[in-house]
């Protein structure tokens, strides 16, 4: 891969997780971790499509449609896993 096709990622999968997090409202701290999944989903998806000889839409050696797939998988199931609370126990509660 060449390095304007590496920034040319870079950009979409910032771009992706920005309007992801714009779309869920999220704050400063959720704004980290969608940037963060989607890059780390966009570059799996590019390595998939890369291995497995897949083209959905490509723009030279960079296959922005799976790679923008694996962006979205990985940030809905980032998503998913940052609504789980942890509880802890109180005065009241009985362990």
């Amino acid at each position: 891969m060449t390095l304007p096709s590496i920034l040319l990622g870079l950009v979409c999968a910032l771009f992706i997780g920005a309007l992801f997090h714009l779309w869920l409202d999220g704050g400063a701290g959720h704004l980290v971790l969608y940037l963060g999944l989607s890059i780390m989903g966009f570059a799996a998806g590019q390595w998939l499509a890369s291995s497995r000889n897949l083209v959905l839409f490509a723009v030279g050696p960079l296959d922005l449609g799976v790679a923008s797939l694996g962006s979205f998988v990985l940030l809905g199931v980032g998503h998913w896993l940052s609504l789980v609370e942890i509880r802890r126990p109180g005065r009241d509660d009985k362990v």
